[in-house]
């Protein structure tokens, strides 16, 4: 019954976390077309450029106590009490802080727009402050389909407001505002769907307990927004501003593909890990499970949308984008393993070994500013290609701590992704193959999608894919269920 239940759990939380997911990505691609297509590459570089202070002021907002929360065994109203005014008061604090090193942030760059335009965008992690306790509960909970449900207004409101403002020839300010109002729309979302409310009585003490768990989650988050943004920042400075929104634009669209997957996987994969961590041997079978699960999704997605890249791009943004394409394709490398990448780290966690993903997270880091530091001069498409190789071969480090911590061989992880590998690098072989004589783009695009999907899924069909079997039955089995209670 436990089994069944923990079964029913990973499985509506993985179907709401790809509805929710999927949402997102479809609303982020309307709304990003509209935008790239009003809207300048300068454009793009110039809030770009600013991704990196926000995204740090957020994580140390938050300091990893989202994901303290979510291990903690006996968790009470105190505990979520503290974590909120501790936000709140991190949140404050650093925008004041930024607000008053806007000048010298606009000085590195050598674009002094950005004074005015920082101290806005800056508001945003004031705003996300006040709903991270929410979001804890949320997670902590499974609560998966209600945040999948406040994607929805915030992404549509936000989402319309920046068309506006850029068609009205406000340019990055309506970029910088869609972030605004979508961060406030969201926070308001969590307030609703989540029961927990904060009081005045404050007490600090929870958080002294859990910062040595959270305080590693918060060096490693800080590494990790660093690792993401160091493109932008090594471009912002040796580049132009068009240069950065060619990456910025081309990493836009690779993220909203892998974190398809990565969202739908991170939706499940703490808490579930978390409940079955004193088994060690249920713990691997849980974990191969959702191994093979994002293999299945993860490697077709970003492979076949490497396969389709010009076209999208030429058809959904016009051609002014078009040398983003060869970036946009090996960052579809990369993307297709950042989820596996997001698992083991998820694995480590949940054995309490918090330091180990914060030091494994360092040396990646600082090998990879190294291989930037080598191959910047020889231009944009090198450096992300030598990252690319870099981030890949990486992942053996984390499997040699995951077959430490529950004995899954590398032999093991090897058999699990390669039929998905293979499979979907010989769909987009054959797939290119067939279509390439097509002229006409928007055929070609279309017929590409249709003749990869067909491929993939039949093949997997024939070969008897345990995984592809169990996706089909556990949608019809909670959908069936759902319409059965309706009638």
């Amino acid at each position: 019954m436990q089994e069944q239940s923990l079964k029913e759990k990973t499985s509506k939380g993985l179907l709401w976390g790809g509805i929710g997911n999927g949402i997102q990505q479809i609303l982020n691609l309307i709304f990003g077309i509209f935008l790239a297509r009003l809207l300048s590459p300068a454009d793009y570089g110039m809030v770009g450029m600013l991704t990196i202070f926000s995204a740090l002021a957020n994580t140390f907002q938050e300091s990893g106590f989202i994901v303290a929360l979510a291990n903690k065994k006996n968790i009470s109203h105190e505990d979520y009490n503290a974590v909120f005014w501790f936000n709140v008061l991190v949140g404050v604090s650093f925008y004041v802080v930024f607000y008053f090193c806007a000048p010298f942030i606009a000085a590195y760059y050598r674009q002094p727009e950005l004074i005015p335009l920082s101290r806005y965008i800056f508001l945003g992690f004031v705003i996300s402050s006040f709903s991270t306790a929410q979001s804890a509960y949320l997670f902590k909970n499974m609560m998966v389909k209600q945040k999948a449900i406040s994607q929805f207004p915030a992404l549509t409101i936000s989402g319309a407001a920046g068309i506006i403002m850029a068609y009205n020839g406000m340019s990055y300010w309506g970029i910088a505002t869609q972030n605004i109002i979508y961060i406030s729309i969201i926070n308001i979302c969590f307030w609703y769907f989540s029961p927990w409310r904060p009081s005045l009585n404050i007490n600090f003490k929870p958080i002294k307990i859990m910062f040595g768990f959270s305080s590693r989650i918060l060096a490693t988050n800080l590494l990790i927004q660093i690792n993401n943004n160091i493109f932008p920042i090594i471009l912002g400075r040796l580049f132009l501003a068009k240069d950065v929104g060619l990456y910025t634009q081309s990493n836009k669209w690779t993220y909203m593909g892998s974190s398809l997957t990565s969202g739908m996987i991170n939706s499940v994969a703490q808490p579930i890990l978390a409940e079955v961590s004193v088994d060690k041997k249920r713990q691997e079978m849980v974990f191969r499970k959702i191994f093979r699960f994002t293999s299945y999704i993860s490697f077709p997605l970003m492979f076949g949308l490497a396969l389709i890249a010009h076209e999208f791009i030429k058809i959904t943004i016009t051609e002014k984008w078009l040398p983003c394409v060869p970036i946009l394709q090996i960052l579809c490398i990369w993307g297709a393993f950042t989820p596996i990448s997001t698992l083991y780290s998820n694995l480590i966690i949940s054995k309490g070994r918090s330091d180990i993903y914060m030091w494994n997270t360092l040396f990646i880091i600082i090998l990879q500013i190294a291989v930037l530091l080598i191959t910047y001069k020889a231009g944009i498409i090198t450096m992300v290609f030598c990252c690319t190789i870099v981030n890949i071969m990486w992942l053996s480090v984390w499997q040699y701590f995951t077959k430490k911590a529950i004995g899954m061989r590398f032999i093991d992880a090897i058999k699990d992704m390669s039929p998905y590998i293979i499979t979907s690098l010989a769909t987009m072989v054959i797939t290119y193959f067939i279509t390439i004589q097509i002229e006409n783009d928007i055929f070609r695009l279309i017929l590409k999608i249709l003749i990869a999907a067909f491929i993939y899924i039949t093949t997997l069909w024939l070969a008897g894919s345990k995984i592809q079997q169990e996706v089909i039955r556990n949608i019809y089995g909670i959908l069936n269920k759902r319409f059965t209670k309706q009638v």
